[in-house]
């Protein structure tokens, strides 16, 4: 599996004392992680404590009227389009302006298909902190028809931010995956995740860890590995894997030994793919 080479120290100046959060996405996982992150910046002294989280906007018809969707969420604490009957945190702010969720942000969480982000991207660069750093929830691959290879969603990410950007630096990107319902997530049933990245130092604090206490909380365990491709690999292919347990569930003839023997040949296939 691919590892980074080791990072070096970002000059200070460009760091931001402050880090400041935008969640790019707000469907149902995007609004279900905004509520950990939302809970942490309250909590966390270096966070600022609104975070923004960017809504394609779009009319509803909530409680027999129509509204906005952004309107909706800032005032009711809750997006009922995509995650009913759960409040979000109340510093949680929905803004349907791209460059104004994403203006001199020092993190961005991308949470929304893959396919919208080259357009979002190039608007993005021109607006985040210099020292800017990414994090992508998306699952998935995409493809490279030209080449015909796989290519890795956070390599894009990295490859179009750090064009014509107003950095120094080139822009990092890791991934946190993990067996996560959003659901399950947004109502504080126990799971766990991996964080993946190789973020630069940044006057001595290690922005691994910082970027780690973004997502972790009681009931949202979060460890960090250094395994960017690795990780972001395996958090799509186990999909595959996960959907044949289910056929084998979903057939009368089939038990437990053949799960075992598809989830281990499934495992084996997935190492046999990121290497």
């Amino acid at each position: 599996m691919c590892l980074a080479t080791p990072s070096q120290s970002i000059s200070n100046t460009t760091a931001s004392p402050t880090e400041k959060i935008a969640i790019l996405g707000s469907g149902n996982w995007g609004s279900a992680i905004s509520i950990l992150i939302g809970n942490n910046a309250q909590r966390l002294s270096h966070i600022e404590s609104e975070v923004n989280m960017w809504v394609f906007e779009e009319k509803i018809q909530h409680n027999g009227i129509m509204r906005k969707l952004s309107h909706v969420i800032n005032e009711d604490h809750e997006n009922v389009k995509y995650l009913p009957d759960i409040k979000l945190p109340q510093n949680i702010r929905a803004e349907p302006d791209l460059e104004e969720a994403c203006r001199d942000a020092t993190l961005l969480i991308f949470v929304l298909p893959h396919q919208f982000l080259p357009p979002l991207l190039k608007k993005i660069r021109r607006v985040v902190h210099p020292s800017c750093r990414g994090v992508s929830l998306i699952k998935g691959m995409d493809f490279d028809k030209v080449n015909k290879k796989p290519v890795l969603i956070s390599q894009s990410i990295e490859e179009i931010m750090s064009t014509d950007s107003n950095s120094p630096h080139p822009f990092s990107c890791g991934v946190l995956m993990g067996a996560n319902v959003a659901d399950e997530v947004a109502k504080g049933q126990i799971c766990e995740s991996t964080l993946a990245c190789n973020f630069d130092p940044v006057d001595g604090i290690d922005m691994n860890e910082r970027t780690r206490q973004v997502f972790d909380s009681p009931n949202f365990r979060v460890q960090h590995v250094k395994d960017v491709a690795g990780a972001e690999v395996s958090g799509a292919l186990k999909n595959i894997v996960a959907l044949g347990a289910g056929f084998v569930d979903g057939l009368d003839h089939l038990g437990g030994n053949t799960k075992a023997a598809l989830l281990r040949v499934g495992l084996k296939e997935m190492i046999s793919f990121c290497k």
